[in-house]
């Protein structure tokens, strides 16, 4: 947030309820916090001008803006006649996702996504055991909690609705939208099947379409793009998509333990939500052709080349089937084996391809990375 105040006096933070953005913002010094949920809060910022001209304080939060009638013209206020002023909202959603955000602010915010607890964070939850963040999820309350709460979640998902959806986008299909939250969340990491969703929750397809980008929208949901050349084998359009946290994705496949294959699954959501902090959503992709050969993720780099990351529970049960597909077709580019076990980086060679096996840690630091260098 320091650094995004540097380029831009408006700092939009955004994620999921629960997920500890005002916790996050209450750790700011002198600033002052206003709760716009609260009547007295919608009263002070009634008038913009003067509520941002009494400020004593050079930081004022104003958590859950979206609350308020017309948030982005407030924050226009603060940018353009205070920028002096350091600003930052809070919100569930993204920015100007809604027809409150009447203004995107363009030049004059900085967006912040605030993800669940990533696997390098760990430690400062006292969490060793990364079965039980898996297994839990990555919101802090659920993760510290001493036994898995099947209510957390069922309460959870009726609040998103209620406040985030309902209030936002004006869906009034409950029970509907509800069971496609449902599905989208069991079926996590699998190719997109719009008309099954369609099918099974009895919405039509332009419906369905809509439910989606709301979910996109109040990240409850990542679509990730196909990798592509245009060829006639490949996957073009279908992206993936994946649930924004595992706790949720086992709550609804009813999973209270965890089986060798459920934790690999997992893995590869706690993989995507370090790249997404790392490298973004608009450098990420999968890739996958109609043999069923697959990427798990690709990273595009500079120049052209693509990393491939495969993610396995077990670094000892990669095949390279889908990685040597992919690289016959794009050569340019490092490639890994991304596991929990590793305690050191290392360099294999399988079927002509040099690969390196490494934890997240060691991939973020850039000691696997160096591995290829060094090559």
């Amino acid at each position: 947030m320091e650094q995004a105040w540097q380029s831009a006096s408006v700092v939009w933070l955004s994620g999921v309820r629960r997920i500890g953005k005002t916790t996050l913002a209450l750790e700011l010094p002198d600033a002052l916090l206003l709760n716009c949920d609260l009547p007295s809060s919608v009263r002070r910022l009634q008038d913009p001008e003067r509520f941002f001209a009494s400020l004593q304080q050079p930081i004022v939060v104003l958590d859950e803006i979206h609350r308020l009638e017309d948030p982005s013209l407030i924050l226009k206020i603060g940018a353009d006649e205070f920028p002096h002023l350091r600003i930052l909202a809070t919100g569930s959603s993204t920015l100007a996702a809604t027809e409150k955000f009447r203004d995107s602010l363009t030049g004059r915010k900085r967006a912040i996504h605030l993800l669940p607890v990533l696997v390098r964070e760990l430690p400062a939850f006292g969490v060793k055991d990364l079965r039980r963040r898996l297994l839990h999820g990555g919101l802090p309350q659920a993760l510290l909690a001493d036994q898995k709460d099947d209510e957390l979640f069922a309460e959870w998902l009726d609040s998103f609705y209620a406040r985030d959806v309902q209030e936002l986008f004006r869906v009034g299909k409950r029970q509907e939208f509800l069971k496609l939250v449902e599905l989208v969340l069991r079926s996590s990491g699998g190719l997109l099947e719009v008309s099954k969703l369609a099918k099974h929750t009895g919405l039509s397809r332009p419906t369905v379409l809509t439910y989606l980008d709301v979910l996109e929208i109040t990240h409850l949901l990542y679509r990730i793009r196909p990798h592509h050349s245009g060829g006639r084998q490949e996957i073009l359009r279908q992206p993936k998509a994946y649930g924004f946290d595992t706790g949720f994705v086992s709550f609804c496949r009813g999973w209270e333990t965890l089986r060798t294959e459920d934790c690999g699954l997992l893995w590869e959501h706690l993989v995507l939500e370090t790249l997404i902090a790392t490298v973004g959503m608009r450098n990420l992709r999968f890739w996958r052709d109609k043999k069923q050969r697959e990427v798990d993720f690709v990273v595009r780099r500079s120049g052209g080349r693509l990393d491939a990351l495969e993610c396995k529970w077990s670094a000892g049960s990669f095949s390279s089937r889908g990685l040597r597909a992919f690289r016959n077709l794009y050569p340019e580019g490092a490639n890994f084996v991304l596991s929990p076990q590793p305690e050191a980086a290392y360099l294999q060679a399988m079927d002509g391809l040099e690969i390196v096996a490494c934890n997240l840690e060691q991939w973020e630091s850039g000691e696997a990375a160096g591995l290829v260098e060094q090559r």
